[in-house]
């Protein structure tokens, strides 16, 4: 008898690009699909630390490269996207979060964050499948989205807008990408520990709220992001798009 065989997550010979690259859940996916042989290019706007982090991953004896680039400029997102050689897989880990009571949100605040969020998510997945399908690529788009795009949350309006909105943006893709090979999914995380996120940590009572409503009774670590995406950016889920992942200790159970 002939046993089926686990599918491949080894990505070696795969080009990667990771938005949001140089700190946070960006950065630990960036490790995690260099550490399983795909060639990454890091992206994000800081020069010093996006090095840092490329000289660390090469330190490891993993492909690395930098590409500054600012998500929010779609004209630099755009001609960055038509000039790079086409990429077997995309993360876009890039995000923005200016969280207020919906009364008091201003269109500043809601254009920032939907601008990064939803457009340039939009149009980074549009530039991958161009390229992906011009090089016949069957290639993985992974937007690192939320708990959030799934459910409400305090003081959360315009966040929350935008995930849902990705949410749906990534099954219409899916529906239209489909028949070229390309998929297009999203990682759904619960709170993360990031730099970011660190003043929402510092609250004792919305650590309470957040440690009440994940069932497994602790926040997350970027660490549980990585597997996940290595799954998703390889063989190992070829039969999944349009769909989302939801890492959040059992949040959205309820």
């Amino acid at each position: 008898m002939s046993l089926p065989k686990t599918p491949s997550f080894n990505l070696s010979g795969k080009r990667a690009l990771v938005t949001g690259a140089s700190s946070g859940i960006g950065l630990a996916c960036a490790a995690a699909l260099a550490e399983a042989g795909a060639h990454v290019v890091c992206a994000a706007r800081g020069q010093e630390r996006l090095q840092s982090t490329v000289d660390a991953m090469a330190a490891e004896g993993w492909s690395a490269e930098a590409l500054v680039l600012d998500m929010a400029d779609l004209d630099a997102l755009t001609g960055t996207m038509k000039r790079q050689a086409p990429f077997d897989v995309v993360v876009n880990s890039a995000g923005l979060a200016r969280h207020g009571p919906a009364m008091e949100t201003q269109p500043d605040d809601y254009d920032a964050v939907m601008n990064l969020n939803l457009r340039a998510a939009y149009f980074l997945s549009v530039g991958a499948a161009h390229g992906m399908k011009a090089a016949g690529l069957r290639g993985s788009i992974i937007h690192i989205s939320s708990q959030m795009g799934h459910v409400g949350g305090i003081d959360r309006a315009v966040y929350c807008a935008s995930k849902h909105g990705l949410e749906g943006m990534i099954k219409a893709m899916a529906i239209e990408w489909g028949p070229q090979g390309i998929r297009i999914n999203t990682i759904c995380p619960t709170f993360i520990r990031t730099p970011l996120t660190e003043s929402t940590f510092d609250n004792p009572e919305r650590v309470k709220w957040i440690e009440e409503k994940i069932k497994l009774g602790r926040v997350g670590e970027v660490t549980d992001i990585m597997g996940p995406v290595v799954y998703l950016a390889s063989d190992a889920s070829a039969l999944m798009t349009g769909t989302h992942m939801l890492i959040d200790g059992g949040w959205t159970a309820d």
